[in-house]
């Protein structure tokens, strides 16, 4: 194909074209070959001779059509082509078949050459006569340009020259297809391409459609594409497919208390850990609820917790344990009885406000007087695992709810002038350690044990220095002499403290008698 498109080409120039066809013929042959192209052979004269350029790079001998030819003589006219050397006219004998003729055409309405952007290339075709321009001013109508850049497979533009204007593809389908490479649509006067590829910006050509490899959607630009991937992918290392994005290792998302992440083919969930529920879009914890005591449990402040029933109340101690509400001086303890130890080394919890009593070999809650340790500026009263707080006329508790301080509403009696206010009751010395004694433990018991425990302890060191004085003399008499008393110290219990309250009460009064 190459061959017969440089075999075959002409220059133009005005309105005439000269074009050298490269294919052996006679004399005859070759005219009516030009003929049948609506031309006929090149006739050489003194205003017109044939183009040397033409036939730039060609060998060989070329029939040419003569104005006269001597009278009898079988030769015609024809011209010689040598690479290097100047033509050569010739006569050659009709009848035999040179390398080729030359052929020139009479132009109507030529275009002229083809403006371009900088750096393109145009090539000329003029199909329909059967050679191809180069290298001319002007164009005959039909001839195809075709503008395209070194190296770029596809070319820029295409046009077609048609009374002296060039037509850019793509043109009437009716007319060469409009232009187009494949398919012209005479509805939309576009080209079409078949099913795989797509239409090149320049609009006559088809390309494989880039974007056909996009795993999800692709950008397009004037000479460029981009594969684009959906929300929660992102685009592969081969620029092509889209794999999943794992925000729950890239951005975790899920804050919120007792959520976590899981990652989602395109996206991700917040979903509840283990324990916990999803109530109104948010986590709530409800471990607690299994662990319960009485297998209760309710909702406060968008918290679990657990209930206990009636006659109990969660235990401070435990969140899950329920203890009882005690109403009376002493209620049984709640113990975990172990078998190997005695009552009172048993693990056992009291409510609040009471301390642990062993009373007839059972443990009990007693109620402590908090009273005891003055813990109210004005009056206290003791009530079963607490106490209550009260201030004098014209005095109201602070907000510390032990603390007694002024009414500011009763200053002024409408009169006109204040109240005479009582005098403040002074405020008890503070307790120096928290009272957890039982109420019929008082201040005079507390006195009596101190005084007897400081006596043990002279007794006993009035015992060992005597004891090292008889030893210095190697003398070891009975340490049991009869102006000595020997004291034994024992565990004091809540009993004890009875009866040495008693017993004390018991002596003053018989010193009263």
């Amino acid at each position: 194909m190459e061959e017969t498109v440089l075999s075959q080409h002409g220059l133009c120039a005005g309105n005439q074209c000269v074009a050298i066809f490269q294919e052996p013929k006679t004399f005859s042959e070759a005219q009516t070959k030009c003929k049948s192209s609506d031309g006929k052979l090149f006739e050489t004269n003194s205003d017109s001779q044939v183009p040397e350029r033409l036939f730039s790079g060609i060998n060989g001998n070329f029939w040419l059509g003569t104005a006269t030819k001597s009278a009898g003589s079988q030769s015609c006219f024809s011209v010689y082509a040598l690479v290097g050397h100047n033509l050569t006219s010739q006569q050659k004998p009709c009848e035999k078949k040179l390398d080729g003729y030359v052929c020139q055409y009479q132009l109507e309405e030529p275009c002229k050459r083809l403006e371009v952007d900088e750096g393109a290339l145009v090539r000329y075709n003029t199909s329909h006569k059967g050679f191809e321009v180069k290298d001319s001013e002007t164009f005959p109508q039909g001839t195809m340009a075709v503008a395209e850049k070194a190296g770029v497979k596809y070319p820029d533009t295409k046009h077609l020259c048609f009374s002296k204007t060039w037509l850019r593809a793509p043109w009437n389908c009716e007319v060469m297809q409009g232009g187009c490479e494949h398919g012209c649509n005479s509805t939309t006067g576009s080209c079409n391409c078949p099913t795989g590829e797509t239409l090149h910006p320049n609009n006559i050509t088809c390309t494989k459609d880039p974007c056909k490899e996009c795993q999800h959607t692709c950008q397009r630009g004037v000479d460029t594409h981009v594969c684009k991937c959906n929300t929660g992918y992102k685009l592969a290392k081969d620029g092509k497919r889209c794999v999943d994005i794992n925000e729950c290792k890239e951005k975790s998302p899920c804050t919120g208390e007792g959520e976590e992440c899981v990652n989602t083919e395109g996206g991700f969930q917040c979903n509840c850990k283990d324990d916990y529920v999803k109530e109104d879009g948010v986590c709530v914890n409800v471990s607690i609820c299994s662990k319960c005591e009485h297998m209760d449990c309710e909702k406060l402040n968008g918290i679990y917790q657990c209930k206990c029933r009636e006659g109990f109340r969660v235990a401070a101690w435990d969140p899950t344990k329920c203890e009882i509400i005690c109403t009376k001086q002493d209620c049984l303890a709640k113990c975990n009885y172990e078998a190997d130890k005695e009552p009172m080394d048993q693990v056992c919890y009291c409510p609040e406000g009471y301390i642990k009593d062993l009373q007839n070999n059972t443990v009990y809650c007693t109620d402590i007087d908090e009273c005891d340790t003055y813990p109210c500026q004005h009056t206290c009263e003791n009530v079963f695992g607490s106490f209550s707080c009260s201030c004098n006329e014209y005095y109201e508790l602070d907000s510390n709810g032990h603390d007694c301080v002024p009414r500011t509403t009763d200053y002024y009696d409408g009169s006109g002038s204040p109240p005479t206010l009582p005098p403040e009751q002074p405020t008890p010395p503070a307790s120096p350690q928290p009272a957890i004694l039982p109420p019929y433990i008082k201040t005079g018991s507390i006195l009596g044990i101190t005084l007897f425990m400081s006596l043990c302890a002279v007794l006993v060191c009035f015992v060992v220095r005597n004891m090292f004085k008889r030893c210095s003399k190697l003398e070891l008499p009975s340490i049991k002499g009869a102006d000595i008393d020997i004291f034994y110290l024992q565990q004091v219990t809540t009993e004890t403290y009875k009866r040495l309250s008693i017993d004390k009460q018991f002596k003053t009064d018989s010193q009263r008698l």
